[in-house]
């Protein structure tokens, strides 16, 4: 049996400034596009796992099974169809699935005729019906509407093109839904006596997204393709001159949060205070920006070397800490992020890692490979394009 099981309170990052990251757990960066930053168009992979185990906000772990993963795949579907939505319109449809019914299609006593259409086994909450449990005498459909995933997708989703609309609401007809808090978004489409449940479902949704989908190829906010990128003219070293000192060097060391511990730490940290500029190590393509789950915040970037794939990873930096969304084009010495000391960390620092020939092929030592490629000390960063505030 396939099982995809999510670790995602895990950490994988170390440092005393510090991080261990396997490069082999890395996926191929054709994976790495879908941003925290930004909503790139999601595409739903075509087989289901039989199972998927996360864990939720209160550390109670859960097993989805292949139908109710395959429900979630229909709410990705619908919502990845409608521009607006997007990846946080997406996760919240999920938290209120799950929140609601765990992703089942329920049918209901009251009507007894909805035990007639494909279902999941009965609920017993009013008039409810389906995934998200919505009830024909609220005006969300009829029984055999409201017994179809693909049209409780459609409803909850909303807007003007809903089947509901105006009324009830779907999540694109909340004013200013995106300001909100997921779960009060959730809420505010579900009307629900119980509006603090939804929060709980958050990590579960963001597992259930990352297993079933990868980023699609071309269009705005998506890397392009490796051929892509033009030869950078100029190597740098990832820190201004003078803000930083070497903590922890490539190679294998004592864990600094596991004393008696020895394994391989796989970059190189630069310990500075708080804040100090991160600089793109060349020219090149920003292929993800955030934190994906089971990981911690990094940022990767591919560069064309000589005609040599190149990809460099950036770790530790704060949620506010990140100047390039995924798909910017950058430049050496671009200002693309500050030091922070996110995730599994002693204090503020940047661990940098090079991986010549991209993930598939293992990190290097980066000061030796700086050095051999003549990197520059930059003084004067320069400003990024753009700014990501999440």
């Amino acid at each position: 049996m396939k099982k995809l099981a999510l670790l995602l309170a895990g950490v994988l990052f170390a440092g005393p400034v510090t991080v261990l990251v396997a490069p082999a757990l890395i996926a191929n960066p054709a994976v790495l596009q879908a941003a925290a930053c930004t909503v790139s168009s999601l595409t739903v992979v075509a087989e289901v796992p039989d199972e998927l185990v996360a864990t939720t906000r209160d550390g109670v772990q859960v097993v989805l099974n292949k139908t109710q993963l395959t429900h979630a795949r229909t709410v990705i579907q619908i919502g990845a169809s409608i521009d607006e939505v997007g990846r946080e319109g997406v996760i919240i449809a999920l938290m209120a699935g799950l929140t609601e019914s765990r992703m089942r299609m329920l049918a209901n006593t009251v009507y007894p005729e909805s035990a007639d259409y494909p279902n999941d086994g009965v609920g017993s909450d009013h008039d409810s019906l389906g995934i998200f449990q919505m009830r024909p005498q609220a005006g969300w459909g009829t029984v055999a509407e409201l017994m179809s995933v693909t049209y409780q997708a459609q409803a909850f989703y909303g807007g003007p093109n809903g089947p509901n609309y105006p009324s009830p609401r779907g999540l694109l007809d909340i004013p200013n839904w995106q300001q909100l808090t997921r779960g009060e978004v959730a809420q505010a489409v579900e009307v629900s006596a119980f509006p603090d449940r939804y929060a709980n479902w958050e990590p579960v949704a963001e597992a259930i997204l990352t297993a079933l989908t990868v980023p699609s190829s071309g269009g705005g906010g998506e890397a392009p393709a490796s051929g892509d990128i033009a030869p950078t003219t100029r190597i740098v070293v990832p820190m201004p001159e003078g803000s930083y000192f070497i903590s922890s060097p490539f190679g294998m060391r004592e864990d600094p949060l596991q004393p008696g511990l020895f394994r391989m730490h796989y970059g190189t940290d630069y310990a500075a205070p708080d804040g100090t500029p991160i600089l793109s190590m060349a020219d090149g393509v920003v292929l993800w920006a955030g934190n994906r789950p089971g990981w911690n915040n990094i940022l990767v970037i591919e560069h064309n070397v000589a005609g040599q794939k190149v990809v460099t990873l950036y770790a530790h930096m704060w949620d506010h800490g990140y100047h390039v969304r995924t798909g910017d084009r950058v430049s050496a010495g671009q200002h693309v992020a500050d030091v922070g000391s996110e995730g599994y960390s002693t204090g503020p620092h940047l661990h940098f890692e090079v991986h010549p020939g991209g993930w598939e092929s293992p990190a290097v030592d980066a000061e030796v490979w700086l050095s051999e490629h003549g990197a520059e000390g930059v003084t004067d960063p320069s400003t990024s394009v753009r700014s990501c505030t999440r």
